[in-house]
């Protein structure tokens, strides 16, 4: 069938298959997360495959619901207008380039810390030995430095946001005028209006340390996902004409 979205029903289904994997197969879930999951570039955990397998990973089953539905419902018309490999190109791009940018801002966030902790006497091999053995109860390292650098290091970043945040952007380019009907929201809202500002609140979010939406969210993947995303479209709009208006 011409216009069914196959590859965004493929994904969904290897998603699906990862979530089952991971929460409902008993033993499964550390393995899976240590094996699958985006970790920072200076653990032992981290291995180069995580910036692709990552955006197949979720924290529960709320997460993968929403970011499957958002798939479903940006990526579709998308998938419909593209063809199925452009489509898969264009998500993978953005979903990999945004771990990408995640993980650079992380490692910058990382080193700031460290290199504070080591100006205030704390040498690197009891910071690194603090790291290893990611004790909360160690003196050597003070709060908050402690808490922030425990985080950076070992809490791996999970799901398929960034690469959905550049079908978001791409949607809102090529639908500038659709209106987006929200449970959250009294009245549809264009889409060249509602994505920016859902990219901004992230920015603000990712900066400030003050999440709008709840704890434990990688605003940075949100925003690396939405600057390819923007980037791709910009290039494909010089070299390849697009079968409706960007």
């Amino acid at each position: 069938m011409r216009n069914r979205p196959d590859a965004i029903l493929s994904l969904i289904a290897v998603n699906a298959i990862f979530y089952v994997i991971t929460y409902l197969v008993p033993g499964m879930e550390e393995k899976m997360v240590n094996l699958f999951a985006l970790y920072f570039p200076g653990n032992d955990k981290f291995a180069w495959w995580q910036l692709v397998t990552n955006m197949f990973m979720h924290g529960g089953f709320t997460h993968i619901l929403f970011n499957m539905y958002a798939l479903w419902a940006f990526g579709s018309p998308l998938e419909i207008m593209w063809g199925k490999g452009r489509f898969l190109l264009f998500y993978f791009l953005s979903g990999i380039g945004a771990g990408v940018i995640y993980t650079l801002v992380n490692y910058y966030q990382f080193h700031n810390l460290y290199n504070e902790v080591i100006a205030m006497g704390v040498s690197a091999a009891d910071i690194d030995k603090f790291l290893e053995l990611a004790n909360l109860n160690s003196s050597v390292v003070p709060e908050p430095f402690k808490t922030n650098l425990l985080h950076l290091y070992w809490i791996p970043a999970v799901g398929a946001s960034g690469a959905i945040y550049g079908v978001l952007v791409a949607f809102g380019m090529l639908f500038p005028n659709a209106k987006l009907a929200l449970i959250f929201l009294p009245v549809p809202i264009a889409a060249k209006y509602f994505i920016p500002v859902l990219i901004a609140l992230d920015l603000f979010s990712g900066i400030t340390g003050f999440s709008i939406f709840g704890g434990g969210i990688a605003h940075f993947a949100h925003i690396g996902g939405a600057i390819i995303g923007f980037l791709l479209m910009w290039y494909w709009r010089k070299i390849v004409p697009a079968r409706r208006p960007i």
